[in-house]
C-alpha cells in the first residue's frame, strides 16, 4: 500500500488575482480577530513577494514576517504601510444591524 502524502495548506499559493485577495481579506476582517487579520495579511504579502512588500512598506523583511504571523501584532503604521504597498487602504464602515 502506498503512503498518502499530505502537505500543509498555504493560502498564499492560491491568492492569484486582486479579487482573490479582496475576498480573502474581507473574510478575515469579518471575525474581528486581530491575530487572524494579521496572519491573513501576511498570507497576502507572501503571495505578492514578502521582500518587495517589505521594501515598499518600509519595514524589514524579517520584522514583517514576524508581525504578520499568527502570533504577530503589527503596529498601525505597519498595517497601513503593507496595505499601501498592496494598493489597498483601510476603511471604516458601520456594521449592519
Amino acid at each position: 500500500m502506498m503512503a498518502l502524502k499530505v502537505y500543509p495548506f498555504d493560502p498564499a499559493t492560491h491568492l492569484e488575482t486582486e479579487e482573490d485577495i479582496l475576498h480573502y481579506l474581507e473574510a478575515a476582517m469579518e471575525g474581528n480577530d486581530a491575530k487572524h487579520i494579521a496572519s491573513a495579511l501576511g498570507d497576502v504579502a507572501r503571495s505578492k513577494g514578502m521582500s518587495e512588500i517589505s521594501k515598499k512598506a518600509g519595514v524589514g523583511r524579517q520584522a514583517l514576517y514576524n508581525s504578520l504571523s499568527e502570533n504577530g501584532n503589527p503596529t498601525l503604521e505597519t498595517l497601513v504601510g503593507v496595505l499601501d504597498a498592496l494598493g489597498l487602504s483601510l476603511t471604516v464602515q458601520r456594521r449592519a444591524a
